[in-house]
């Protein structure tokens, strides 16, 4: 089963393996960055699995980075496991250069993002940034 809502140019796909995908639209600036969090925060359910899709992303601002590092810590805070999908070109530099590759599980594609949120998470945010026992 599987359902779809369009608002504000994000889609939610929610199925019956209770991963909702957030599929973003192809700019995320200071225009749509607030309608893209709202989103994002919508789709966060304590316990949840959510799939964030980048693969229309082309443009991405600082708002859009503000608006996943809400999300992150929204996440966090409700233990819902998060994974960035397809982001690729600027959007994907944006990741980098905001440090979401060590944030975030960012992977390919949603196929290895729903396998992976299959698997246990490996501990919150703040633990994947900086494992126990590694001095910095």
């Amino acid at each position: 089963m599987t359902g779809e809502a369009r608002a504000n140019g994000v889609a939610h796909n929610g199925t019956a393996s209770d991963i909702v995908t957030v599929l973003l639209p192809e700019r995320i600036d200071s225009v749509t960055a607030a309608d893209v969090e709202k989103s994002m925060l919508n789709a966060l359910a304590p316990g949840g699995k959510v799939i964030v899709d980048g693969s229309a992303v082309t443009y991405m601002s600082a708002a859009g980075v503000r608006a996943l590092a809400t999300a992150l810590r929204q996440a966090d805070e409700r233990r819902t496991h998060m994974v960035l999908c397809s982001f690729s070109g600027p959007a994907a530099d944006c990741l980098v250069v905001g440090g979401f590759f060590e944030l975030l599980e960012v992977v390919a594609s949603p196929e290895e993002a729903a396998a992976t949120l299959r698997r246990k998470p490996v501990g919150n945010a703040a633990e994947r940034l900086q494992p126990h026992g590694i001095a910095g």
